[in-house]
């Protein structure tokens, strides 16, 4: 089991099964939300995560018609992913109590990377 949350506490979630395909995203649109060069994401199966914070589900930002990007309204935590995956949510890595257990394994948009930090190699996704 897995549980994480925003900064200030309010939204909190927990994920009850294996994640999925932790890694690193250089997109632009990650690199925009996050402020830094990469974000570091790790999917769980939607039927196994639910939102279990006093703020319920955050507040989520369309980045592309179909895919959301959650954040806390009060305290600006970019915490998860919907639509990229159906079926599944992402949650940033380090949004984790316990981030110390997954390790982006994969980084996708590495044409989007910057050239002082290395790169991951695999891009590809394999699926359960």
């Amino acid at each position: 089991m897995y549980e994480g949350g925003c900064r200030c506490g309010k939204i909190r979630y927990r994920a009850e099964a294996a994640g999925i395909w932790p890694h690193l995203c250089s997109c632009q649109d990650c690199q925009r939300l996050s402020g830094g060069p990469v974000m570091a994401w790790v999917g769980f199966p939607a039927d196994a995560f639910s939102w279990t914070g006093e703020g319920g589900e955050p507040t989520w930002f369309y980045t592309f018609p179909d895919i959301g990007r959650g954040f806390c309204p009060t305290c600006g935590s970019t915490l998860a992913s919907k639509g990229d995956v159906p079926g599944e949510v992402g949650v940033t890595i380090m949004s984790l109590d316990d981030h110390t257990t997954l390790t982006p394994e994969h980084q996708s948009f590495k044409a989007d990377a910057v050239p002082w930090l290395p790169i991951i190699a695999t891009t590809s996704r394999s699926r359960p």
